[in-house]
């Protein structure tokens, strides 16, 4: 991997990143014919796309607020995700198209503030809670914006005739380790039952590597291999891009190879997002 995202050393890094996937977001959402096509996300306009990115930015700041004063609720838990986040941004289709981008662009201007602001010590040392995770450091935040503008405006062009697009490289470089965690909190304890397997990833390119991974018990954990020899299964991702939609759940990206009931599993064993 080029650098580890996570580190403050790559702060500049992973904020240039947000910007450059805002940027490429603003693009799509400044062109008023666009404001009501289909989106990959079902029964999202770009406008909800919009109205999604409002209601995040602004309870992002919200909680940093909390956070300040000491406050650090529990989070909610990601299986009500996908219908919490539907309802917020539902919820903001009364707003003029004009009001929608301004009261975003207003709320990520203030985000970013806050971003470029972070010492070293807060990086990883000052804990807001998400909504849906509870306290999380907040280096965290700026990968949840990565993750928004990327993926979304990913969904927007997908919607726009784009079907084979892929996200940039380093965007979906900065967002491989994060997908990992992901994965480690959607298992599908129903599906897991029973599955008890190894399995490795591999994703090339400079952001790439390799890692093994091991499902046992309903719990998902993964660490870095040089040997995949002795697993079940291997997903082989020839662009980090390919790993970051699949665990978004927008494409069946990676060759799969090996025991094919394995691969079976593996497929099926997150819950929807």
């Amino acid at each position: 991997m080029a650098v580890n995202p996570m580190d403050y050393r790559s702060k500049d890094v992973v904020l240039d990143v947000v910007r450059t996937e805002r940027a490429r977001f603003y693009e799509v959402i400044d062109n008023p014919a666009n404001w009501m096509v289909d989106t990959r996300c079902e029964g999202w306009q770009v406008r909800d796309l919009v109205g999604h990115m409002i209601d995040v930015t602004e309870g992002y700041l919200a909680r940093w607020d909390m956070a300040r004063k000491g406050e650090l609720p529990q989070g909610i838990g990601l299986a009500v995700m996908a219908e919490e986040l539907n309802k917020g941004a539902l919820a903001l289709r009364s707003l003029s198209r004009d009001e929608a981008i301004a009261r975003l662009k207003a709320a990520s201007a203030k985000m970013m503030a806050t971003f470029e602001g972070l010492s070293e010590a807060e990086w990883g040392g000052f804990n807001v809670a998400h909504i849906f995770m509870g306290a999380l450091p907040t280096l965290f935040f700026p990968a949840f914006q990565i993750m928004d503008y990327g993926v979304h405006t990913w969904d927007m062009h997908w919607g726009l005739g784009e079907k084979e697009a892929k996200l940039d490289e380093r965007t979906a470089g900065v967002l491989l380790p994060y997908m990992f965690i992901l994965w480690q909190y959607t298992v599908d304890q129903e599906a897991a039952k029973g599955v008890d397997l190894t399995y490795g990833i591999k994703v090339d390119g400079e952001w790439g590597g390799q890692w093994k991974v091991t499902v046992k018990d309903g719990q998902w954990s993964v660490e870095p291999a040089d040997d995949l020899s002795n697993v079940q299964a291997v997903f082989h991702y020839k662009h980090p891009s390919d790993l970051v939609l699949t665990a978004y759940q927008r494409i069946e990206g990676g060759e799969a190879s090996g025991d094919p009931e394995a691969i079976r599993k593996v497929r099926g064993l997150f819950f929807r997002i």
